[in-house]
């Protein structure tokens, strides 16, 4: 988590002297500090921080993994990483239900934003109990 936990802060770093320049540049080109673009690095700053600041709260925590030591080999990696689904259509259902709520947003018709949020919620928890049958089945059985 060292190596993610540098690369976010490294990035928050760009992001808040980035934001100081575009400042500056804007107030001096147009007379006044251009307040959307100046906002917005301004966050971008702050989320980098915050998950910066989660990856390294979480690698004081943890034994440093094969990718934080300089001396770590190939095979040090290696072994299983978990289970990942060889292919699921959720994730286009849950695409589908972000388009619809945010086609309600754009119209403003509030039953529509509601029905999207409801099938974003439907679709993201279908994604995520995919492969939970319920019963756990162990070596007795």
């Amino acid at each position: 988590m060292k190596t993610e936990y540098r690369i976010f802060i490294g990035v928050s770093l760009f992001l808040i002297v980035a934001a100081v320049v575009y400042g500056w540049w804007t107030n001096h080109a147009m007379g006044g500090v251009e307040a959307i673009g100046t906002t917005a690095l301004a966050l971008s700053t702050l989320l980098c921080a915050m998950c910066g600041g989660y990856f390294w709260f979480v690698s004081r925590r943890i034994d440093p993994r094969p990718e934080d030591r300089l001396d770590a080999e190939i095979a040090d990696g290696a072994g299983e990483l978990g289970f990942f689904s060889p292919g699921s259509y959720w994730p286009f259902g849950i695409a589908v239900s972000a388009l619809i709520a945010s086609i309600g947003l754009v119209f403003w018709m509030w039953w529509l934003i509601a029905l999207g949020i409801v099938c974003v919620l439907l679709s993201t928890s279908a994604l995520l109990f995919e492969y939970y049958t319920g019963t756990r089945r162990t070596a007795e059985h």
